[in-house]
């Protein structure tokens, strides 16, 4: 009881903390899965690679592989940018049209002011890059005190990650002097049983990327779509977190397809193409590949994963939806340890 108070108590601390912990947290959950690429670097360094060097070498690297996911986005925006200078014009007119002849068959004549519409949107795209989102910005009504804290997460994510891989084992030795001498060998095997599982974990979630990434890419090529690599490859790695990656995905591959389609082959392409390719990947997603290659491989059942990812979200936001099932796979050893226990008492077998 006096455990589960505690576990309370600190759930209901960190969810109070949840905005000045996210940086941390996610710089806890880089380093835990980063840890092991610097220790091997040291091993083979054989202690002349100083983990200074080790730390910077791999941190280096992580940055490298986020800012080319990242930078998938642009052939993506060079592609779409002109074709909307190009196409919106043309778009209007087919819509103007269709409208007008729809609502000639109920005897109303009406037209879209297409060319103020024309006028309007053409001088937004042709404007700058800089200019595009700054209007953005301003339109969004994007406060100052939200765009300072994406630049602090930026910079702070990386600086705390610095510090967590060169003391990892040192920081975790001192936890461990928290653990009552007389509980040490059973919470060393509650931690050797949890960091199995959450191995397990971090290989199912790559699988995962690596073959939504090939599906989607392969999916979109087979309609034709120019941008389908960049668009599909971005959209798997994006999966990594639940719901977000697989929205963005969508949103760019249905413009993309409205912009080379919407005037040659008309909208209902696209509207195949998006529900296709994206209904089927989200379902093969969701009801095979996660709970096989992440569910399975820690033992969660295919409910208990869409629950935990909607439950952690609702608690403690994006950066609970991060860490759902990692957290879930801690949980589960937990439970599976405290049911152990239940069954060899003295009150389960009366």
């Amino acid at each position: 009881m006096a455990w589960a108070l505690l576990v309370v108590i600190a759930g209901f601390v960190l969810w109070l903390l949840t905005p000045v912990l996210t940086p941390f947290v996610v710089a806890t959950v880089l380093a835990y899965a980063l840890t092991p690429v610097v220790d091997w670097l040291d091993q083979v360094g054989s202690g002349r690679l100083p983990r200074l060097l080790a730390v910077l070498l791999v941190e280096l690297l992580f940055v490298v592989v986020l800012l080319a996911i990242v930078l998938l986005m642009v052939p993506i925006l060079l592609k779409e940018l002109p074709q909307l200078s190009e196409q919106v014009p043309l778009l209007l007119d087919g819509l103007n049209n269709s409208l007008k002849a729809a609502l000639a068959q109920f005897g109303i004549e009406s037209s879209l002011d297409v060319g103020s519409i024309k006028a309007f949107v053409l001088k937004y795209l042709g404007a700058n890059v800089q200019g595009i989102f700054g209007s953005a910005l301003t339109s969004l009504k994007l406060g100052g005190s939200i765009a300072l804290a994406l630049i602090g997460n930026a910079v702070l994510i990386p600086v705390a990650l610095f510090y967590l891989l060169m003391d990892w084992h040192r920081f975790v030795s001192r936890l461990l002097e928290f653990v009552p001498p007389r509980l040490r060998a059973s919470f060393d095997s509650f931690t050797a049983e949890a960091d199995a599982v959450l191995g397990q974990y971090l290989r199912g979630q790559l699988l995962v990327m690596s073959v939504l990434a090939i599906y989607y890419s392969a999916a979109l090529s087979l309609f034709g779509l120019d941008l389908a690599l960049p668009i599909g490859v971005f959209t798997g790695l994006a999966v990594f977190v639940p719901y977000f990656g697989f929205g963005l995905g969508l949103i760019l591959a249905t413009l993309a397809g409205f912009l080379e389609f919407a005037v040659s082959a008309g909208p209902v392409k696209v509207f195949v193409m998006v529900t296709v390719v994206y209904g089927v990947g989200q379902i093969f997603e969701s009801f095979f590949l996660t709970p096989r290659l992440v569910g399975k491989r820690i033992g969660l059942h295919p409910l208990a994963v869409i629950f935990a990812l909607l439950a952690f979200g609702q608690v403690f936001g994006f950066v609970g939806v991060l860490i759902a099932l990692p957290a879930s796979a801690v949980l589960l050893v937990a439970l599976r340890r405290a049911q152990s226990h239940y069954l060899a008492s003295k009150l389960y077998q009366g």
